[in-house]
């Protein structure tokens, strides 16, 4: 045990949009222990469309620091005044630990330590955007970027060992200094998600018996909606009747909705936004898709396990480190929309198969994702790294 009481720790993060990243930071500000650890966190501001899981839920954290401008976008010069700003919230928590989450922030984080002397810096890829987002160049030019940081880095962590591959292929960081961590989750409630079925039937005013599929992601081209419409509708020729629950919402929304109904969807694809009862609505789906053309740890398939529901999902970044095909749910190619459609198919036409994969699911999630795991690694890490830098 490092002899500083309590550590000081300074977590960054670009936003706290809908999704894993901001589960897993405010649950780690949060839950270390304060006799041990004085964390704070660090975030910009979401873009229009994204939500903020905070308000989403009901949370607040305390010694949150807003900081405009640590969003998403990347706007030139400006984020030398970022930061400047960054490094004078350093200078006055003097954090011994740095821990950055997601790619703008990773980035000035790591630099701002760095520039303020900072201990121990530590960066969590929660996936990456080095594939699927942006052109060749702006990738290519990224790529540098991240390799440089990872010479200013004391620990990378990746949510997947599949991420952490993926990254060391493309010659990021070196395996003795890139562990994997993996995502820790409140499972609780999706585990006694069955307690509230037909619930969310009941507000959509649909019958037991009419079969529900659902996906719950940002409406961002990486998730690559207009595959799982595609396979929606390759999906009624075979089951009609049956409605599809995009959850979620972001830049993408008006074009999909457009796009559903030029496929002729109609009301079988509804558009919910974001939800804040998310336990309440797999409780009453079939089976949850993602289509994502890339994933870090896919926390939408992660909570629908947990609730036991079965799930088919594209072969993508971490998503197979999740789920593997055939035991606890189903895989496709992505870019397949009869894959991804055959796949929801059989688990539609074969109840005993749905309750054994979502049985073989919940078995597979509780133990590994749960929240209490997460902060005990965590913990072990911090303590490992301060006793290698100070001790």
């Amino acid at each position: 045990m490092v002899g500083l009481s309590p550590v000081r720790v300074l977590r960054v993060i670009s936003r706290l949009n809908i999704g894993g990243p901001a589960v897993h930071t405010t649950l780690l500000t949060t839950r270390l222990d304060p006799t041990r650890y004085d964390s704070t966190l660090v975030t910009g501001t979401e873009e229009e469309g994204e939500g903020n899981y905070l308000e989403l839920q009901g949370l607040s954290v305390p010694r949150l620091v807003r900081l405009p401008g640590l969003g998403r976008e990347i706007r030139g010069l400006a984020e030398i005044t970022v930061l400047r700003k960054l490094m004078a919230v350093i200078r006055r928590v003097r954090p011994h630990v740095v821990h950055t989450h997601a790619a703008k922030a990773g980035a000035l984080g790591r630099v701002a330590a760095r520039l303020c002397r900072v201990p121990v810096v530590v960066h969590t890829y929660h996936g990456h955007v080095l594939r699927g987002y942006f052109s060749p160049l702006k990738t290519s030019v990224f790529l540098r970027i991240e390799r440089m940081l990872a010479h200013a880095t004391d620990e990378l962590v990746a949510v997947s060992p599949r991420v952490r591959e993926e990254l060391l292929h493309m010659g990021i960081g070196h395996p003795a200094r890139f562990s994997v961590v993996p995502l820790g989750l409140d499972l609780d409630t999706f585990v006694m998600a069955d307690r509230l079925r037909g619930s969310l039937r009941a507000e959509l005013g649909l019958g037991a018996r009419v079969p529900l599929v659902g996906i719950v992601a940002r409406l961002a081209p990486i998730k690559a909606h207009e595959v799982f419409l595609a396979a929606a509708r390759e999906v009624l020729a075979e089951v009609p009747g049956t409605v599809f629950l995009l959850v979620g919402d972001g830049p993408r929304r008006a074009g999909l909705e457009r796009l559903a109904g030029e496929m002729g969807l109609g009301p079988n694809a509804r558009f919910l936004g974001w939800r804040g009862d998310l336990p309440r609505v797999y409780a009453d789906l079939d089976v949850v898709a993602l289509s994502s053309r890339n994933e870090g740890s896919p926390v939408a398939l992660i909570e629908a396990m947990a609730a036991g529901r079965p799930v088919a999902a594209t072969r993508v970044g971490g998503v197979p480190d999740v789920v593997v095909d055939g035991e606890n749910g189903r895989l496709v190619p992505p870019d397949e929309p009869v894959a991804l459609a055959r796949a929801v198919v059989d688990l539609l036409s074969a109840p005993d198969l749905r309750s054994r994969l979502g049985a073989a699911g919940r078995a597979s999630v509780v133990a590994r994702y749960g929240a209490q795991r997460l902060v005990d690694d965590i913990d072990t890490l911090y303590q490992r790294l301060l006793a290698s830098r100070l001790g």
